[in-house]
C-alpha cells in the first residue's frame, strides 16, 4: 500500500487545507509568507484533487473508483463523490469522534476494534448505509490505548447526519452527508471536470 511521508503540516500548506481538517490542531509558523504562482486551469483542478485525496487518505486508483461508482448514479456527481467520501467507515468512525483523525480512525478499524450492525469490520473503506450502527467492541472498549483515545475525544462536535451514544460508545448513521455537512471548502465541480476531460 502507498504512503505518503511527506510531513502533514507541509502538506496541508501545499494543498491549501486547514489542519484541524485533518484532527490536528498544530499550525506551522515557518515560511508564513505566501509565494503568488498563476497556475493552469488544470493545476487547479488537480490541486482540488489532491486535496480531497489527502483529506480522506485515498490513493488515485481508489478515488478514481469513487468518482466513477458517483458519475454512474443519479444527481450531482460531485456531491454524490464527496458522499461516498464521507460514508467510509474509517471516515464515520473519525466523525463520531471514536478516533482523533482519520488515520487513527483507519487503524482502529483495520485492527478489528469497530463493529457495524453488530459485526466485526475491518475494512476502512467499507461504505456504510443509512441506519447501521456503528460500535467500539465490547473488548476493545477495556483496552487502554482505545480509552485514552475515547476519553480524549468526548467532546468533539458530531456532524447532524450521525446520532451517537457516548455512554455505549455506538453512533448510528441517520441520512447520508450533504454538501453542507462537509467541514473544508471544496469545489467538487473542478474535481468533476479534471476527470471528464
Amino acid at each position: 500500500m502507498g504512503k505518503s511521508t511527506q510531513p502533514l503540516l507541509k502538506r496541508c500548506k501545499a494543498l491549501g487545507i486547514n489542519p484541524v481538517v485533518m484532527g490536528y490542531d498544530k499550525v506551522s509558523k515557518r515560511n508564513q509568507k505566501e509565494v503568488r504562482r498563476k497556475k493552469s486551469e488544470y493545476g487547479i483542478q488537480l490541486n482540488e484533487k489532491q486535496k480531497v485525496k489527502f483529506i480522506y487518505g485515498v490513493l488515485e486508483s481508489q478515488f478514481r473508483k469513487y468518482y466513477e461508482m458517483a458519475s454512474r448514479k443519479h444527481g450531482v456527481t460531485g456531491e454524490l463523490l464527496l458522499q461516498l467520501l464521507e460514508s467510509r467507515l474509517d471516515n464515520v468512525v473519525f466523525r463520531l469522534g471514536f478516533a482523533k483523525t482519520r488515520k487513527e480512525a483507519r487503524q482502529m478499524v483495520s485492527h478489528g476494534h469497530i463493529t457495524v450492525n453488530g459485526s466485526k469490520v475491518d475494512i476502512p473503506s467499507y461504505l456504510v448505509k443509512v441506519g447501521d450502527e456503528i460500535s467500539v467492541k465490547e473488548k476493545s472498549r477495556t483496552s487502554t490505548g482505545v480509552k485514552t483515545i475515547l476519553a480524549r475525544n468526548g467532546d468533539k462536535a458530531v456532524p447532524a447526519w450521525l446520532e451517537i451514544d457516548r455512554d455505549n460508545f455506538t453512533g448510528k448513521v441517520t441520512a447520508l452527508a450533504a454538501k453542507s455537512d462537509i467541514d473544508y471548502a471544496v469545489k467538487e465541480n473542478l474535481i468533476v471536470e479534471f476527470y471528464s476531460k
